[in-house]
């Protein structure tokens, strides 16, 4: 990724985002001690990129709030798509296509051939090591699939484009095997979802980003968001059943290896 520009105005970096977008260029914005960062996902797009910005500077009252023809969805579909590498694509491919064998095959038989352990055992079976990994992928709601598919297009995205396929599918099976690993030694196999790689990405990005201009730097808002859903979870309160260890071993997993990145590429600088 490059960085294209750094504003403390969010209004003027929501209307150059907005404006890029239009114009087809896929950028993506993070936030850094009370600073914007705009960032360029595809480096091709560089030479259209700074041109545009350079007219933006020159005069952004001038510039037109719709794109001359087309509307949004092509600019938005190919936003989307550059936002995500093949391991980030494959993976919600994945996970798409187990929720409709669930909703529209046989729920019963998914499961069976997903979960943890194998029907009507208790223990693990290492012969189906696949059974570590694939609760991961199961998701029992349509609510439940939507959020964990959003964060995972978000978050693994950028990672991807960052770092590259290798480090998100490390983190993929350690924060998945290990979260999954922690469920079932305290509640047993029935749970699944993607929840617990998501907050190993999250605990990833919290702790590679923090205090750096980077394009995995988060919003302070999203780490009180996370973390306060987390506790939330631990309380019993909510109206959904919440699978919180995963959800805390997936964090610690991922903030490890984040340390560790972070360790060999920077000394924690």
């Amino acid at each position: 990724m490059i960085r294209l520009t750094s504003s403390q105005d969010t209004a003027y970096m929501a209307r150059l985002r907005h404006f890029m977008l239009r114009n087809g260029v896929a950028v993506t914005v993070s936030e850094r001690a009370g600073k914007l960062d705009m960032w360029l996902l595809q480096e091709h797009q560089q030479p259209l990129a700074q041109a545009l910005l350079s007219e933006y500077i020159d005069d952004p009252a001038a510039m037109p709030d719709a794109a001359p023809s087309g509307g949004l969805l092509k600019p938005t579909l190919r936003t989307l798509t550059s936002q995500a590498g093949l391991v980030t694509f494959m993976v919600a491919l994945a996970v798409l296509a187990v929720a409709a064998a669930q909703f529209f095959w046989s729920m019963q038989a998914t499961l069976g051939a997903l979960i943890i352990t194998p029907p009507g055992s208790s223990e693990l079976d290492f012969s189906q090591p696949w059974r570590l990994f694939t609760p991961a992928l199961l998701h029992m709601s349509a609510t439940h699939l939507i959020f964990n598919i959003f964060w995972w297009w978000y978050l693994g995205g950028r990672i991807e484009l960052t770092l590259g396929g290798k480090t998100l599918v490390l983190l993929l099976l350690v924060c998945g095997i290990s979260a999954n690993l922690l469920q079932w030694y305290t509640t047993g196999p029935l749970f699944g979802g993607l929840s617990g790689v998501v907050y190993g990405l999250f605990g990833f990005c919290a702790v590679y980003g923090w205090r750096r201009q980077s394009a995995l730097s988060l919003p302070p808002a999203l780490l009180v968001f996370m973390i306060g859903w987390l506790l939330l979870g631990y309380t019993e309160v909510l109206w959904v059943n919440m699978a919180n260890d995963a959800h805390l071993m997936g964090l610690i997993s991922g903030a490890l290896i984040g340390l560790g990145y972070r360790f060999q590429r920077t000394g924690f600088n």
